[in-house]
């Protein structure tokens, strides 16, 4: 009985194999930095509903709220080593998020692009394959594991080789807009948008180099609300508000 129940929730989902790229501001809930232990749990509650439809899930997770505290201290350092601090960062907020899933069932595993075999796996591609076929949820930490950048470009990078049919950008508003709505009551929003008019318009999307990745590896790009309950799904089954950047005629 439980099997065609099962196939009917996976073939809502548009998108089956997907990376979600939250920011680490993401994480802070109403704080200046650090992270919020109730926004973490509500978030790794949206992955779980997302995970029980039958997607494969992968996540990066950006390290903003930390290295905020300490980019003070990061002032006229060299560059190479400020990066790695905010590499470091993103291992911190991907133990944190590993933590909340774990504690409602999820198994987990965080990858890291820098060796710490004391607390996480080093990334190797074919392992975190075999980690998302047997359903757990991937956390790639420490970005690309190189300075210069960034974790937008991190997640297009795995993206593309876990072969995901879409990179989920979690946002605090529902979509693209021409301007911060925030800022601009006058900004137009978009429901869709190709790569080329993102770089052209120089949208604040993702940096530059993960547009062109994603472009290169024919890989949508879905903005979406994370603050928002039931973001993550709408985004997976295209039923939620988002902005959807392709190449594909609409």
């Amino acid at each position: 009985m439980t099997e065609p129940s099962a196939k009917k929730q996976q073939s809502a989902l548009k998108y089956r194999r997907v990376l979600l790229k939250i920011s680490g501001e993401a994480l802070m809930g109403d704080g200046q930095y650090g992270i919020d232990n109730d926004t973490c749990k509500r978030i790794a509650g949206e992955v779980k509903d997302a995970r029980d439809l039958g997607a494969e899930i992968s996540l990066v997770i950006g390290g903003g709220n930390i290295f905020r505290g300490v980019s003070p201290a990061a002032q006229g350092m060299e560059r190479a080593s400020a990066d790695y601090m905010g590499m470091l960062a993103t291992v911190m907020n991907a133990l944190a998020v590993q933590n909340a899933l774990e504690a409602i069932g999820v198994y987990t595993r965080v990858l890291s692009a820098i060796e710490m075999t004391a607390i996480c796996e080093p990334y190797i591609r074919r392992r975190a394959l075999r980690h998302m076929e047997k359903g757990r949820i991937v956390i790639f930490a420490a970005g690309t594991g190189n300075p210069f950048f960034t974790t937008d470009t991190a997640a297009a990078l795995r993206a593309a080789e876990m072969g995901c049919d879409a990179l989920l950008k979690g946002t605090q508003v529902d979509g693209v807009y021409s301007a911060d709505p925030k800022t601009d009551p006058n900004a137009e929003r978009f429901d869709r948008l190709s790569y080329h008019e993102v770089l052209m318009r120089d949208l604040k999307v993702m940096d530059q180099a993960a547009i062109s990745l994603t472009r290169e590896s024919g890989i949508p790009i879905v903005v979406f609300p994370i603050g928002e309950r039931g973001g993550v799904v709408g985004a997976l089954t295209g039923q939620g508000p988002s902005t959807v950047i392709t190449d594909e005629a609409p």
